[in-house]
């Protein structure tokens, strides 16, 4: 499970440094891929995937995640491939991402905050192959706000 949560950390390591490369290697080179990033349509395919992280990457100045309630089930011996013919393995984690970025304010000194819930899915062909992105998908979590009625206030 550990290889898991390397390639898994991999990717947020990616995205804070903006390191196309590293970010290019951790997922899956297939037409099924799938990403879906906060309150997007679905993009499939690996070209598609990958052009939406160039385009977060170049625009963000500072990203930062802290990562909570990180789980992870592994399905060994999976059926793969278009005809399901093969074996490979399966991963899915799921965690929180807690994240620290500098977009949206008006002061250099200043930070946002935010956070959404992420499940991503992870490949391998082999037990000596890596682990890589297959599918990822990500939700805002919207934090509540108490609201007073106007015949509850004081």
């Amino acid at each position: 499970m550990s290889d898991v949560l390397a390639s898994h950390r991999a990717f947020y390591d990616a995205v804070e440094t903006g390191d196309l490369e590293l970010m290019e290697s951790l997922w899956a080179d297939a037409p099924s891929t799938t990403c879906v990033h906060p309150g997007a349509e679905p993009l499939i395919g690996t070209d598609a995937v990958l052009r939406s992280w160039v385009l977060l990457m170049a625009n963000v100045d500072y990203i930062q995640f802290f990562l909570t309630d990180v789980a992870v089930s592994v399905l060994p011996g999976t059926p793969r491939g278009p005809e399901g013919t093969g074996e490979g393995d399966v991963a899915v984690v799921t965690c929180t991402e807690n994240i620290l970025s500098g977009e949206g304010t008006e002061s250099a000194d200043s930070f946002s905050g935010g956070k959404a819930v992420c499940t991503s899915v992870l490949v391998r062909a082999g037990a000596d192959e890596p682990w890589r992105f297959w599918s990822r998908h990500a939700s805002p979590v919207l934090e509540a706000v108490d609201v007073v009625e106007e015949d509850e206030a004081p």
